[in-house]
C-alpha cells in the first residue's frame, strides 16, 4: 500500500478524503452518470469500482430496507478470491471464512446398501491452481466488505435502501438517455416517486429483475422437475466428515451436499427431494423444514444426524435459464448502435446453487463492466468498448449454464454401470475434471478487440491469453519484500504491463531498453498517447518490470527512469516498479509460469486481472496498436 505522496496524512490509509457530492441529502440527485439497481454480489462489486471515481456520480438503489443480515450464497472461488485482494479484502475473508481443503465422497456400501461408506477423498483444489483458498464465507458478510470499500471510497458511495424501480425509459441522442421512475418504501417517504436521468443503468435486480423486462429480454431455459431442500444448521452428529465438503448419494433415499460454514459448528446441506410432476412448481408440494430433515436423516443412514437449530431454510427446483444478451441493444436499441442499459448477475442467468458458482459468476459480471464504464465515463475509450461486456459475459454464463445442467444431472444419478473398485463414481470423476471449472480460473475470452491472438504466446506459456492474470512470487527489488505479482493489480481501471526483461536486459541496446526507451519517449508510445498532460505517468497504464537477477545484484537506480517516476506535487520517487525472481525459496517466477530467458516479453493485463496479450519485447508497433484500439487520446 502506498500513501503520503502528496504529504503526510495521517489516520487509516484506506479513508480515502472526502470528495462526495451528495451529503447527507434524502433524495436521489436529478441525474447520475450510472443508476445500478439492485445491491447484490454484481451490483456492489460494480459499485465499488465506480465508487472510486470522484467525477463519476453513481447511484445504487435497492428495494430492501437495509443490507443483506443472511444470505443464500456462500461459495467464494479462488478467483473470486483474487478479485477480491484487488478490492484490499482477500485477507479479511480468508480470515473469516471456512477453507475447503478437502472433498469426500460417499456411496451406498455393496454389503448392505441401506447403510453408506466413503468412496472417495481428494484434494478440494490442485496445487499451485491459484496463491487464493477456495473459501465458504456467507454472502452478507461479502456484501458487508464490498460496503466497506464504499464507504471508505472519495464518493462515500452508500445504497439507497427502501427504493423499488417501477419504470425505466430510454431516450435517443440525450445526455442522459435512460430516465428511471422510482417508489419509495423506506419509513416516513411510502408512496413517494422520483424520477432520475442516466447515462448508464445496470440491472442488478435478480432473476425477477425489472431492469431485465424494461429492455424486453427475458430469461429462457428448462426446468429438470427436481426439487430440493437446502439449510443452515447447528446438528450433532457422528457422520465422521460433517466438517468437509462432502456428497453423498444413498441408495433409494436421494442426494445430500455438505458444505461446512464459516464458524466452526454450522453447515449448510443441500438434500435432494422428490421429483417434480411436468409443470408442477416445487411452491405447490408445501415442503417444510421438517421434510428436508427427515430426508437428510434417511440419507445419512447409519449416521445420527439430530439438528439443533435451523438458522435458515428453504426449498427449490433447479432450472438453468439464460438471456440471449447482456444489455439492451436487442430490444430498445439506441440509435448510435451503443448500450445504455446492462443486466448482471441473475438477472441474465440463473442456475441450480450446488456448483457453488453463482455468487463469483455474478461477480465476475460486475468486475468486467466496472472498469469498462469508468473508461468510458472518463473519457478513455469509446463507448464502442462496452459492447464487449454482452460478448464476453454471455458466453461466460453459457458455459456455466451448460456445466450446471451436467453436475445436476450427474449427481442425482444411481448406481452408474461404471462404478466398481477399479473405478471411482462418476461425480466424483466429474469433480476433478472440472476443479479449474469451479476454482473459477477456466474462463477464457475469446479473440476480440481487447483478446489478441496470442501469437507470441510461447514466450509467457504459464501466462495464457485471455485467462486470469495467474499470479506468482516475486521480490520487490527496492527493499526486498516478498510479495505475489498479481496483487499490484488494484481494482482501479488502470491496466498494467508487465515487462519481463530478456537476459540482455542491462545492457543498453538490449530489447528491454529499447522498449523502455519507446514508452518513455516516442510519441507512438501508449503510456505518453494516453496519459493527460498533467496526470501521474502511471494513472492509465501501469508499468511493472521483472528482472532475471536476485534483487541483490540489482541496483534501482541503474534502471531506466520510467521504472523509478517522479510523481505527485513533490515529485516523489515510486520504487515499487520493479520485481525480481523469489529465489530464495526457488520459486523463480520465469520457470513457474515459462517465460522465455533469452527473449523476454510484455504481458498485457486488462483491469479486471484477464490477459489481454503476449507480445516480443521489440514489437513496440504491435504494443502501440494493441492500444490504439482500446483508448481515445486525451481532450
Amino acid at each position: 500500500m502506498q500513501f503520503h505522496l502528496n504529504g503526510f496524512r495521517g489516520g487509516d490509509p484506506e479513508m480515502h478524503p472526502d470528495q462526495s457530492r451528495r451529503k447527507a441529502v434524502d433524495s436521489l440527485p436529478d441525474t447520475a452518470d450510472v443508476v445500478i439497481v439492485g445491491s447484490g454480489p454484481a451490483g456492489l462489486t460494480l459499485a465499488a469500482q465506480l465508487a472510486q471515481f470522484a467525477d463519476i456520480e453513481t447511484v445504487v438503489i435497492e428495494q430492501k430496507p437495509g443490507p443483506m443480515e443472511r444470505g443464500q450464497a456462500d461459495g467464494v472461488s479462488c478467483r473470486s478470491m483474487e478479485m477480491f485482494e484487488a478490492f484490499g479484502f482477500a485477507h479479511r475473508v480468508a480470515n473469516e471464512a471456512y477453507w475447503v481443503n478437502e472433498t469426500t465422497f460417499w456411496k451406498p456400501d455393496p454389503e448392505m446398501p441401506a447403510n453408506i461408506i466413503r468412496t472417495g477423498r481428494i484434494q478440494d483444489v490442485e496445487d499451485g491452481l491459484s496463491e487464493m483458498p477456495h473459501v465458504i464465507l456467507n454472502q452478507a458478510r461479502v456484501h458487508d466488505m464490498y460496503l466497506d470499500v464504499m464507504r471508505r471510497a472519495p464518493t462515500r458511495l452508500t445504497p439507497d435502501y427502501g427504493r423499488k424501480l417501477t419504470g425505466l425509459t430510454i431516450m435517443d441522442k440525450a445526455d442522459y438517455p435512460v430516465t428511471v421512475e422510482v417508489e419509495r418504501q423506506d419509513a416516513g417517504h411510502e408512496g413517494e416517486t422520483e424520477t432520475i436521468r442516466a447515462r448508464y443503468v445496470v440491472g442488478c435486480d435478480g432473476a425477477r429483475s425489472g431492469v431485465r423486462q424494461a429492455i424486453g429480454l427475458e430469461l429462457k431455459g428448462d426446468s429438470a422437475n427436481k426439487a430440493w431442500g437446502v439449510m443452515d444448521v447447528l446438528a450433532v452428529t457422528d457422520f465422521p466428515d460433517i466438517r468437509q465438503k462432502t456428497l453423498i448419494q444413498s441408495d433409494g433415499g436421494g442426494t445430500i451436499l455438505i458444505i461446512p460454514r464459516e464458524g466452526g459448528y454450522m453447515a449448510r446441506i443441500y438434500v435432494e427431494m422428490e421429483s417434480l410432476g411436468a409443470g408442477e412448481r416445487v411452491r405447490n408440494r408445501n415442503l417444510t423444514d421438517a421434510d428436508i430433515i427427515a430426508a437428510a436423516q434417511a440419507i445419512f443412514h447409519p449416521y445420527r444426524f439430530e439438528v439443533k437449530d435451523v438458522v435458515w431454510w428453504s426449498v427449490y427446483e433447479i432450472g438453468q435459464r439464460l438471456t440471449d444478451r447482456f444489455d439492451n441493444l436487442q430490444g430498445d436499441s439506441c440509435t448510435d448502435g451503443h448500450p445504455r442499459v446492462f443486466i448482471a448477475g441473475d438477472a441474465c442467468h440463473t442456475h441450480s446453487p450446488k456448483a457453488g458458482q453463482g455468487m463469483n459468476v455474478s461477480m465476475g459480471d460486475g468486475f468486467n463492466l466496472g472498469w469498462k464504464l469508468t473508461s468510458v465515463l472518463r473519457g478513455k475509450s469509446g463507448p464502442s468498448l462496452l459492447r464487449s461486456y454482452s460478448d464476453e459475459r454471455q458466453a461466460v454464463a453459457r458455459d456455466l449454464i451448460e456445466f450446471d445442467q451436467e453436475w445436476a444431472r450427474i449427481i442425482s444419478e444411481r448406481n452408474e454401470a461404471d462404478d466398481d473398485e477399479a473405478n471411482a463414481p462418476k461425480f466424483q470423476q466429474y469433480f476433478v475434471e472440472h476443479g479449474r471449472y469451479t476454482a473459477g480460473v477456466s474462463v477464457r475470452y475469446t479473440p476480440s478487440l481487447l483478446t489478441g491472438a496470442g501469437g507470441a504466446q510461447a514466450l509467457a506459456k504459464g501466462f495464457d491469453v485471455g485467462m486470469r492474470f495467474h499470479s506468482a512470487p516475486v521480490v520487490r527489488l527496492a527493499d526486498g519484500k516478498p510479495m505475489h505479482l498479481g496483487h499490484v493489480v488494484r481494482a482501479d481501471a488502470r491496466w498494467r504491463l508487465f515487462i519481463f526483461a530478456d537476459r540482455a536486459a542491462l545492457s543498453d541496446n538490449s530489447p528491454f531498453a529499447g522498449l523502455l526507451h519507446f514508452l518513455d519517449s516516442d510519441p507512438r508510445s501508449p503510456v505518453r498517447r494516453f496519459t493527460g498532460a498533467d496526470a501521474e505517468v502511471d494513472s492509465v497504464i501501469d508499468l511493472r518490470a521483472v528482472m532475471q537477477q536476485g534483487f541483490r545484484e540489482l541496483n534501482i537506480s541503474d534502471l531506466p527512469s520510467l521504472l523509478r517516476p517522479a510523481k505527485g506535487k513533490l515529485g516523489l520517487i515510486d520504487y515499487e516498479k520493479v520485481f525480481s525472481p523469489d529465489l530464495k525459496n526457488n520459486q523463480d517466477i520465469y520457470d513457474l509460469r515459462g517465460i522465455n530467458r533469452d527473449r523476454g516479453c510484455v504481458v498485457i493485463v486488462r483491469p479486471d486481472q484477464y490477459v489481454a496479450d503476449v507480445l516480443p519485447l521489440e514489437e513496440h508497433a504491435a504494443l502501440a496498436a494493441y492500444f490504439d484500439g482500446v483508448f481515445q487520446p486525451p481532450a
